[in-house]
């Protein structure tokens, strides 16, 4: 085994986490290998945040900590050793600008995720580490005190350490097709099941269809299930052809796949007006229904709602839109405000785990030490980035859980 032992580290996979494990450990002075079964590096990376790559956030520890739930004590040490600071200054420090846009996104000045991946290219390639593409791992072996790893089609690769960032089984466009989940199943973990995380979600009404592209802005969205209920912060949606997506819901939508476990359906409440109460909704009706007496109603709801909107909204009050504004009766109006307060969609299912922007589930958290990322159950076998069990709402928190939880496994 000593005459065959090339590498100090291997890393298997070039995604945020991978790539980050591989540059810490080459500034460490480590012979190491990146191991990528696609063409280049950072795919994900590429397509993250709308192609702008929205890195991390410039919450507190404690928020970053509560935003991954159950999972956030166990990313605590990571975070501590390179946390969303740390990040910023590690791509300032290459020259590249970042900016803080709304609720703490973090971005690259250039909008452009391909100047986050430069960076990274750069630095792999100024710390000396062996990038070797379009190479899929097929196996991992302990043998001897290192690890002999398999390929498809290639000879194997020996190292005394292997680091398992392959990320997670969505987007698999990407490269993410769950090799590393079965690597580590067979190495003895455990796999927590895998769901889909940060996904759209599918309705039963087929209206969606003519709202598809719409985003609707400064709104919040309930969830209702029987006795329970799950309410947003206020912010966008987005109508698709199938039904919702946007951040609201894709943060939301785990906590959603559970209600519709145990309900066969649940119901979706848009406000439309979130900041605005009953009594002063219908105070502005009055106003503008006294005011464009002579206006059709189609008309009058402009000045409340999106124009593709007000079609949907019609058919929904069964009220003619040509109707004029001094015809609305009473009934009429307060019907208004009830949908302008709960816009009512039914959620039947989510997409599958493909098109989430994150996997649930994943290497079991009791597996792995939380200072060092190291295996308790295979001594020189670590774990970073998505792989591990748990994972945050949008906003750039996944993302700097790869970088930490990546930067951390390359220290060791």
């Amino acid at each position: 085994m000593k005459s065959l032992l090339l590498y100090d580290l291997a890393v298997v996979g070039a995604g945020p986490a991978g790539i980050m494990a591989a540059i810490r450990a080459g500034q460490l002075k480590k012979n190491v290998v990146l191991i990528e079964r696609n063409n280049s590096i950072g795919k994900k990376i590429l397509i993250s945040g709308r192609g702008r790559c929205n890195l991390t956030n410039i919450a507190s520890l404690d928020v970053f900590i509560e935003k991954f739930g159950r999972q956030g004590n166990f990313l605590r040490s990571a975070f501590f050793t390179f946390f969303n600071h740390d990040l910023i200054d590690f791509f300032k420090d290459r020259g590249l600008e970042l900016k803080s846009e709304r609720q703490g996104r973090v971005f690259p000045v250039t909008d452009k995720a391909r100047s986050v991946v430069d960076v990274l290219t750069a630095c792999l390639r100024e710390n000396k580490v062996d990038v070797r593409y379009n190479s899929r791992v097929k196996g991992v072996e302990k043998k001897d005190g290192g690890f002999c790893l398999d390929f498809e089609s290639q000879p194997p690769v020996v190292a005394k350490s292997v680091i398992l960032a392959t990320g997670g089984a969505s987007f698999k466009v990407t490269g993410s097709t769950g090799d590393g989940f079965r690597v580590a199943e067979r190495l003895g973990h455990t796999i927590i099941p895998l769901k889909p995380g940060l996904v759209p979600l599918k309705t039963k009404e087929s209206w969606v269809k003519e709202l598809q592209g719409l985003s609707l802005r400064n709104i919040r969205i309930t969830f209702r299930a029987t006795r329970k209920k799950i309410v947003s912060d206020v912010g966008e949606l987005m109508f698709t052809h199938f039904g919702v997506s946007g951040p609201l819901v894709l943060d939301l939508s785990g906590r959603v796949m559970l209600l519709l476990g145990d309900n066969p359906e649940v119901i979706l409440e848009i406000d439309l007006k979130p900041g605005l109460e009953r009594a002063q909704l219908e105070k502005r009706l009055l106003r503008e229904f006294s005011g464009q007496g002579n206006t059709q109603l189609k008309n009058i709801l402009k000045s409340l709602l999106p124009q593709r909107l007000i079609k949907v909204f019609s058919d929904q009050l069964k009220i003619d839109p040509q109707k004029k504004g001094n015809q609305v009766t009473l009934e009429e109006r307060r019907s208004i405000i009830d949908l302008c307060k709960g816009l009512s969609l039914t959620i039947t299912g989510a997409l599958p785990i493909d098109k989430a922007m994150v996997t649930g589930g994943g290497v079991s958290t009791k597996e792995i030490d939380p200072r060092t990322m190291q295996s308790r159950i295979v001594p020189g076998l670590y774990f970073a980035g998505e792989m591990i069990d748990g994972f945050a709402a949008s906003g750039g928190y996944n993302l700097q859980q790869a970088f930490s939880t990546g930067y951390l496994a390359g220290s060791q």
